[in-house]
């Protein structure tokens, strides 16, 4: 889908403003409005998001530079021309300080003036990409290729990849780590989307006061704190997707500000006034039964519904165990540093036997474990105590010839003790990587090790 930049011509000189749109709409994927004053400008600005400003720096009452500041507060992914006279040099240098992308003189070339808008819509373009990657790097990438060849897991593979080329909004349903973030992306990857943003919010992970303003922004002064304006993620995956996960946790006065955005594609940002509109496909995933959850009341009926246009159900670990030797070898790869290591067959069999309530996650921390814990090429059961329930296990033989060494038993906080331990000796102390490996938060991290009396090696 080709994208379609929006641009505001802004002068007083009617027959400037008629050239310039004139000219530009020309390109087949610029959309031009037009203002003959700043005032004009400055009510386009809060009602619509442009990706380029082309402004008159003189103009009578609202000055260019009023707007510009405007802009700056508002609107700060904008990118910004300013229209200038040729004595106006001086001017046009401060605006540049003052953040616009560049000036162009009058009277202009009209190829280096489309030349120069295609350059800011670009430059637009890897100020998003910025924010969007920064989001991706603070989290635990879901950016695994989609790993299995069971009927059932291929089957919502093949679902997904049917409805990825729609505008459709899709529920993607599962538990906690069985890869809906993974059908997330296979969803906007084989999209005419792709190559716009893929934003993803976990609404679980955000405190409910400030998931609103994450969504959807705020302006400058709305709250104590609040010193400049925000733009919301909505904003920044406008064109692209945006990806809710854990939307079940969305508490209701949310849920109803959520659905009218769903429904018209508009929204306010905390302490606006304005409405403001952006085009985004929305994929919601969800850990939860909603319909339960509807008829308990804490979900909205009209919601679900609303995201709920095309429903992909993924099933779990324990349904798809066939899947667990190649899902094994994916995760050795991925997290060894140079030649992976093997598993043994003892240990693969445990693999194989155990239910997995965690899910594919719960297999790749565990593998990641073992690796780290296997003092040789291959990983033996005895590696897999990282895991109490697989220690439990292996209490038992799994084959009539082949008896498993067995470790002793050991108290669940001298195996969680031990975990921590290793864990940290592995990241080199460094608590934030830690907490990250383990799944639990920075905090939960130190309160554990003050409780267990850990201490870094000397």
């Amino acid at each position: 889908m080709a994208k379609k930049y929006r641009i505001l011509v802004v002068d007083d000189e009617e027959s400037i403003t008629f050239l310039l749109k004139t000219e530009l709409e020309e390109v087949s994927e610029f959309d031009v409005d037009v203002a003959l004053n700043g005032t004009e400008a400055i009510n386009l600005i809060q009602t619509a998001i442009y990706d380029v400003v082309l402004l008159d720096i003189k103009m009578p009452r609202v000055s260019g530079m009023d707007v510009l500041k405007h802009i700056n507060e508002h609107s700060p992914t904008t990118q910004v021309i300013m229209l200038t006279n040729v004595v106006d040099f001086k001017t046009a240098i401060e605006t540049i300080k003052l953040g616009a992308y560049d000036f162009v003189s009058k009277p202009y070339d009209s190829q280096q003036l489309i030349a120069t808008v295609r350059r800011a819509t670009e430059r637009r373009q890897l100020v998003i990409d910025k924010e969007v990657m920064k989001r991706e790097l603070n989290r635990i990438s879901g950016a695994s290729d989609l790993v299995g060849a069971s009927a059932v897991f291929r089957n919502a593979v093949e679902n997904a990849r049917k409805v990825a080329n729609s505008e459709a909004f899709v529920l993607i349903q599962g538990a906690s780590g069985t890869g809906k973030e993974l059908i997330a992306h296979l969803l906007h990857n084989e999209s005419p989307r792709r190559d716009q943003p893929f934003v993803a919010v976990n609404c679980a992970s955000i405190p409910d006061q400030l998931l609103e303003t994450e969504l959807f922004g705020h302006e400058k002064g709305a709250f104590t704190n609040a010193y400049a304006a925000k733009q919301g993620l909505v904003e920044v995956a406008d064109g692209g997707t945006l990806f809710l996960d854990e939307v079940g946790d969305i508490s209701q006065p949310t849920q109803a500000k959520l659905l009218r955005f769903l429904e018209t594609g508009e929204f306010r940002r905390v302490g606006g006034t304005n409405s403001m509109k952006v085009d985004v496909r929305v994929v919601s995933a969800s850990n939860k039964d909603l319909p339960a959850e509807v008829h308990a009341g804490r979900f909205r009926e009209d919601l679900l519904y609303r995201l709920n246009v095309v429903s992909i159900k993924l099933p779990s670990l324990k349904e798809r165990k066939e899947d667990i030797p190649s899902l094994v070898d994916h995760f050795l790869k991925r997290k060894s540093k140079s030649k992976p290591k093997t598993v043994s067959a003892e240990a693969m069999v445990i693999l194989e036997r155990y239910d997995w309530p965690g899910n594919v996650r719960e297999l790749e921390h565990v593998i990641e474990g073992a690796t780290v814990l296997s003092r040789d090429e291959t990983i033996e059961a005895r590696d897999l105590w990282i895991n109490p329930s697989l220690s439990g296990q292996m209490a038992s033989p799994v084959s009539d010839t082949s008896p498993i060494e067995q470790l002793g038993i050991l108290s669940l906080e001298e195996i969680e003790r031990r975990h921590i331990e290793v864990a940290l000796k592995h990241n080199q102390w460094n608590r934030i990587k830690t907490a990250q490996m383990l799944g639990i938060t920075p905090k939960t991290l130190y309160l554990k090790i003050k409780k267990y009396g850990i201490k870094a090696e000397k």
